[in-house]
């Protein structure tokens, strides 16, 4: 009798009554997420969060489409494409505090796209033991612990190296730091390459700049010649009267790919700044050819600029021919604003 009374005393609302107008909100409140103070339902509300995030979807499916003819904006979107999937966390929680299905929902695309582009590159894609090891740096020229650089660039273990902005009292500094583990360099303008194995049959590669910043030598090594191109593409600004400028920078990268595309040698490297992302149109004379050691081998983006906190690749170590990365990764931080990028590549 007493359990009766108190199963009488229990309220509608409390024992999820549908005549209550109440039910229990359960995980999120997603049994609460009916209409709103104002009448709107679950799938009326966010529309604005939703067509916010069917355009990031959009903007990752199509970025190829964004026109270079305001500012340059196609390649600054490039550059940082992978960042637009950062859209999705900052859309989320104003739809689960909207209680917005349409924008959940919407927010499926850019998700699925963004994986689909990205998801392969978080796996560790390493494997196997390599035949040698290449390391590629922009060094900086205000590099003020050249020493430093050299201690790591030794310690890296690497076979060949590649330097960029090299320039006065610091390459020399390069040149006699270096000597005793790689006993050959050649450096051509701001470019150099330093290796184990013998380099020869050195050539400048013309990237229309009016100065040298490319080159391509010829390394031998215990398994057969190998064709290294060591470059220095313009660098890209950021103007308030000219927006993202890539003009020097697009025509030198046709350049460079037209070199590439006619070396005679079946083992090509390419080292070097390139001043863009493998997502950036602007580099497909060169991406196109070429397969990136850190995309094929590596674990993670492999972010290398700004060193202090890395938001984009643009240091890169590319192949063709009978070359097979088996490893990938950026080295530990020097003196730079770049972070050195490594590769270890075994022969096919």
């Amino acid at each position: 009798m007493a359990q009766a009374d108190r199963a009488d005393r229990v309220s509608p609302a409390a024992a999820g009554d549908p005549g209550s107008g109440r039910r229990p909100a359960g995980f999120l409140g997603v049994r609460d997420w009916g209409r709103d103070a104002r009448g709107s339902n679950t799938w009326r509300r966010g529309l604005a969060l939703a067509v916010l995030a069917l355009l990031t979807g959009a903007l990752l499916a199509f970025h190829a489409e964004v026109p270079n003819s305001v500012g340059n904006l196609g390649s600054l979107l490039e550059t940082f494409l992978p960042w637009l999937g950062l859209a999705v966390p900052v859309l989320l929680v104003p739809a689960l505090l909207r209680r917005s299905a349409t924008a959940l929902l919407a927010l499926l695309v850019p998700v699925v796209i963004w994986a689909n582009m990205f998801g392969g590159l978080l796996t560790d894609k390493s494997g196997g033991t390599g035949d040698f090891t290449v390391v590629s740096h922009n060094v900086a020229a205000a590099n003020t612990d050249p020493q430093g650089t050299v201690r790591m660039l030794e310690k890296s273990g690497a076979q060949i190296v590649a330097l960029q902005e090299l320039a006065g009292r610091p390459l020399r500094a390069y040149e006699s730091g270096l000597a005793a583990t790689y006993p050959y360099h050649a450096v051509e303008g701001t470019v150099g390459l330093w290796s184990k194995y013998p380099i020869g049959d050195v050539s400048v590669v013309d990237i229309r700049m009016g100065w040298t910043r490319a080159f391509r030598a010829e390394v031998t090594t215990p398994k057969g010649p190998l064709a290294v191109y060591v470059a220095h593409l313009p660098s890209v600004r950021l103007k308030a009267e000219g927006g993202f400028t890539v003009n020097q920078r697009d025509v030198s990268a046709q350049a460079l790919g037209d070199a590439v595309e006619a070396e005679p040698l079946k083992k090509v490297l390419l080292l070097g700044d390139l001043n863009g992302t493998m997502n950036d149109r602007s580099l497909a004379p060169i991406t196109s050819q070429m397969r990136s050691a850190q995309g094929a081998a590596g674990d993670g983006f492999g972010f290398s600029w700004p060193a202090s906190l890395p938001m984009a690749r643009i240091d890169q170590i590319m192949s063709k021919g009978g070359l097979e990365p088996t490893d990938s990764r950026t080295l530990e931080r020097d003196g730079s604003d770049h972070l050195a990028v490594a590769a270890t590549y075994r022969y096919k």
